[in-house]
Formats: structure tokens, sequence, C-alpha cells
């Protein structure tokens, strides 16, 4: 198999499984601050200490309202993690290896990215975005899921089980980072005996 085939199964598999965590961090967000009296504040701008580009969002949004972040991390063509970016760039990379993945799986990356492109030219208030961010949850599953039952599984299937793993490991590290911080009483208390297990 050539490298850049194999490059660009990975990343589509990658970006797709991106676009998925994005969708559900946002979903779980949002949902948490409607049934919490927390600092409405604290878990927005979390997500975009998960991002890692904190000066970026600065820079372009400034404070981390609900709103800033949604457009943020959802429909920011600017923005290469952003949920569109993502999807667009998923569906980039399939399209230079529509001989090697399945025809099924082009039509669900190919569904996705219409759904996505249509949302972000409404872009709906976050309180109506719930049904959007069930549908690319969705399609990420159904992508995987079909690339399992219509990819021999050889070494483009590899790859792309590679790109999909990686980015979830990569992602889950990257909340439990942030979030220790956060649930910590202090940072002082880094490496004392409140956050060590025996």
């Amino acid at each position: 198999m050539l490298s850049r085939v194999a490059e660009a199964i990975y990343w589509c598999s990658r970006y797709v499984e991106r676009a998925e965590n994005v969708a559900r961090f946002i979903d779980v967000t949002f949902n948490m601050q409607l049934d919490t009296r927390s600092n409405q504040r604290t878990g927005w701008e979390a997500l975009v200490m998960t991002t890692g580009d904190q000066d970026w969002f600065r820079e372009h949004y400034g404070e981390p309202s609900p709103e800033n972040v949604k457009r943020f991390l959802t429909f920011d063509a600017r923005y290469p993690n952003s949920i569109v970016s993502a999807v667009k760039s998923a569906r980039d990379n399939a399209r230079t290896v529509r001989e090697v993945i399945s025809r099924e799986m082009w039509e669900e990356l190919n569904a996705l990215y219409l759904m996505v492109t249509e949302a972000a030219r409404r872009n709906d208030p976050l309180e109506e975005l719930a049904t959007f961010f069930s549908r690319v949850k969705v399609a990420g599953v159904h992508y995987q899921g079909i690339t399992n039952a219509t990819m021999s599984h050889g070494e483009p299937w590899q790859f792309a089980t590679l790109g999909q793993v990686i980015e979830r490991a990569d992602k889950t590290s990257r909340i439990l980072d942030v979030k220790y911080f956060i649930l910590l009483p202090h940072h002082t208390t880094i490496n004392t005996t409140i956050n060590q297990i025996n």
C-alpha cells in the first residue's frame, strides 16, 4: 500500500472521530450547565483549554461564552479542529482514496459533510443545536461501523482503526488533564497526598 493512501485513510478516520468527539464535548458541557448551578464560564473555558489553542481563541473571540465556544468548536472554518473543518478534511482525504474505501464509507462521509455545511450556513443558536450534535455523533458511529463492515481487514482498515483510536486517546488525555487541574482544590496541592494514589 502506498504511504499517501495509508496517510489519507488514517486522517480521514481520525478527522471523523475528532468531529464526533467535539460534538460530544459540546453537548455534554451544555447539558451539564443546564443541570448544575456551577459557574457557566468554567465549563466552556475548559473546552477551550482542551484544544490547547487558548491564545488563538482569545485573539479571535475574547471571552469563552457559550456562543463563542460553540462557534469556535463547531462552525469556524478558520479553526482547523472545528467540526466543520474536521469533516471537510475527512472528506478531502477520502476523495483522494475513493478507489480504496468502500462506496458506503464515501456516501456516509459525504452525507455528514452536506449536513454540517448546511448547519454552518444556518448558524442556529446553541440551544437549538442538540439535534445537530446528535446527528454528528451518530454519523461518526455509522462511519466507523461501515468501515468495519465494508472494508476487508487488511492494511487500509488497520490505518483507519489506528486513526480512530489515536484521536480518541488524544481527546481523552486532554480532557483528563484539564479536568484534573480544575477539580483540584488549589494548584499548590499538586504532588501532595491529596492527589496521590497509594
